[in-house]
């Protein structure tokens, strides 16, 4: 059981099922039970699906001393995870809402309220005896990142959108990140050479790029190669929201296992492929035993 550090993003979120985009005005609709509201953000999706997998969480976020942010620790303390790291400094607790289809399109609209302005006192004994430390791409992670690599701790963020090598809101968490994890959305010319150049530039050990229905792309720096890894299908297509964070904290899980970088990764598909089988970004996260009686019936 491995011991990881999520320090990130946690808000209440609320999915609504719509016909078709683009959306046609109309005044009202009644998509019965079409409608769900729950917690998610980047840092819970990533500690409930760690969790089910069986590691020790420590989770470090922030929200409101609001409803949202008492019924955020609810949630977090009902999946066996710790809320004394979660301080209460904002004005209110981020929220999201998101918009998908019946073909796995989505649109977000996320509000941060003020967490990008806010800071947090970081200290050592936080992380020293974990294993890896999930620093989310938020502004208070910044000092977070300083310090666990001056303390030589092994760290892993997932950027998400990236369409430049030197954005400048990603920089610090491109340039610390032993593994980093990115999405093909915002990229537009060869996907392979956009990755060489961020290895180039920041030289991270392992780069993940999440293609979605294509599946993912890899690179390893110490064998200098990349590795293609088509998708991989476990069941029906509900929801693709949280795809990417599951296939992210997949491959961490397994990788910080023991396994190899390919292996780690092979395993993560069938993760983030059975979680889209739920609605919302923080359903569907099978346990180890689910992913290998699932790997068992696949061939990649």
């Amino acid at each position: 059981m491995a011991k990881i550090l999520i320090s990130g993003l946690v808000n209440t979120e609320t999915t609504v099922k719509i016909k078709e985009f683009p959306i046609a005005y109309f005044p009202i609709d009644y998509p019965f039970f079409g409608v769900n509201t729950g917690v998610a953000g980047v840092a819970y999706n990533l500690s409930k699906a760690l969790k089910s997998l069986g590691d020790q969480v420590r989770l470090i976020s922030m929200t409101g001393n609001d409803f949202g942010g008492e019924y955020v620790r609810k949630e977090v303390e009902a999946i066996g995870i710790s809320t004394k790291d979660m301080i209460k400094d904002l004005r209110q607790t981020p929220n999201s809402v998101i918009l998908y289809d019946g073909e796995g399109k989505r649109q977000i609209y996320c509000d941060l309220k003020d967490i990008q302005e806010m800071n947090f006192d970081f200290h050592k004994e936080m992380y020293q005896d974990c294993d890896v430390i999930i620093a989310c791409n938020i502004n208070f992670n910044r000092n977070l990142l300083k310090k666990a690599k001056a303390d030589g701790k092994l760290i892993a963020t997932d950027v998400h959108v990236l369409s430049d090598v030197e954005d400048a809101y990603n920089m610090d968490f491109m340039k610390y990140a032993d593994i980093l994890f990115l999405s093909d959305e915002g990229i537009r010319r060869d996907e392979k050479e956009f990755l060489m150049e961020i290895e180039k530039r920041y030289e991270n050990d392992i780069i993940v790029l999440g293609q979605g229905s294509k599946g993912a792309l890899m690179y390893v720096k110490k064998e200098e190669r990349f590795y293609d890894f088509p998708a991989v299908t476990t069941g029906r297509v509900v929801n693709t929201v949280g795809a990417g964070d599951a296939l992210f904290s997949g491959f961490i899980h397994y990788y910080v296992k023991g396994a190899g970088a390919k292996e780690a990764l092979k395993k993560a598909e069938i993760f983030a492929s059975w979680k889209i089988g739920f609605d919302g970004a923080a359903g569907g996260f099978a346990d180890e035993q689910k992913i290998e009686e699932l790997a068992a019936e696949i061939a990649f």
